[in-house]
């Protein structure tokens, strides 16, 4: 296969089913990249001293699915990369499982590195999806992303 036969990707989902690092490296594979970069961000059990029991998302979809594939765009314009997968879980998810996975791929390392690091920090500054953490103690709190461009510092 050629490179004008394959032709680049941009795969996204916002689910509420678990979410598989196999799935989402595999969507990202090509004969022509040696390189496969992902991010995988999973629900930690603490917070501030505070027991977490599990993080519950919200997204407002339409908008959320348009700005990750602007993330796509963007990452286009600055790294050569193959194929792009962005995969974010919603609703409630317990700790030690995946909440984000974000998967590149590109013909040389740097190039996926940087399009990942760019990825995550761009899609926590810029996509409507909101994060409630779940404490054991029964309470919770909305949590609000320090990078989110419309938060406003206390």
């Amino acid at each position: 296969m050629n490179e004008v036969e394959e032709k680049s990707k941009d795969i996204i989902k916002l689910t509420s089913e678990k979410l598989s690092i196999d799935e989402v490296s595999r969507l990202v594979i090509s004969p022509l990249c040696g390189a496969i970069s992902l991010f995988v961000g999973i629900t930690r059990n603490n917070f501030e001293g505070k027991k977490v029991i599990s993080l519950e998302y919200e997204a407002y979809l339409p908008m959320a699915e348009n700005e990750i594939r602007k993330i796509c765009i963007d990452i286009r314009q600055k790294w050569p990369v193959r194929h792009i997968a962005v995969f974010h879980r919603l609703g409630l998810v317990p700790v030690s499982e995946a909440s984000i996975i974000i998967a590149v791929s590109s013909a040389h390392r740097a190039a996926a590195l940087e399009a990942v690091s760019y990825a995550i920090d761009t899609l926590k500054a810029r996509v409507p999806i909101w994060k409630k953490e779940m404490y054991e103690e029964s309470s919770s709190s909305w949590k609000r992303n320090k990078e989110c461009f419309w938060a406003t510092s206390d």
